[in-house]
């Protein structure tokens, strides 16, 4: 991946605040959304989730997942153009997350961390595909991911 490709990866991951989490439920596929925070260099993506949903219940029982993000529709005519990234990898319940950072992320999510269901996990990356529009397509490893260079 080269550096223009590296800055729109990154410009995507810190402009969207919303993904689709999928994990496996009964042995299928179950995809919903969620919001993410990512660390600065990509090596762990954050989710702050209720115990009560679905794909909570699904990540303690596996913790294999994938977080797919893309650019918010703008209306243009080839939706194939937008740039997207899902990120496969192992999830993890953490005791302590990252509140100061996620809270200024989204701000109107405080009550979340007076309720006592919500926590967080850590989703850490096994590969990723990142397609920076039609035809641009870049596929990842954890290593490349994280440093934007090959292993």
């Amino acid at each position: 991946m080269d550096t223009d490709a590296r800055a729109a990866l990154l410009a995507l991951i810190r402009k969207e605040r919303i993904a689709h989490l999928a994990t496996l439920r009964a042995g299928a596929p179950m995809a919903s959304m969620t919001l993410y925070l990512a660390e600065e260099n990509l090596s762990a993506f954050y989710v702050h989730v209720s115990r009560l949903a679905w794909h909570t219940q699904d990540m303690l029982k596996d913790p294999r997942v994938a977080l797919s993000i893309s650019e918010a529709d703008d209306g243009r005519a080839d939706p194939f153009t937008f740039m997207r990234v899902t990120i496969r990898g192992e999830a993890a319940q953490i005791s302590q997350g990252p509140k100061e950072a996620w809270l200024a992320r989204f701000p109107e999510q405080a009550i979340n961390f007076q309720l006592a269901d919500f926590s967080f996990w850590k989703i850490a990356p096994r590969d990723a595909r990142f397609v920076a529009g039609f035809g641009r397509i870049h596929n990842l490893s954890a290593t490349e991911l994280t440093t934007g260079e090959k292993a």
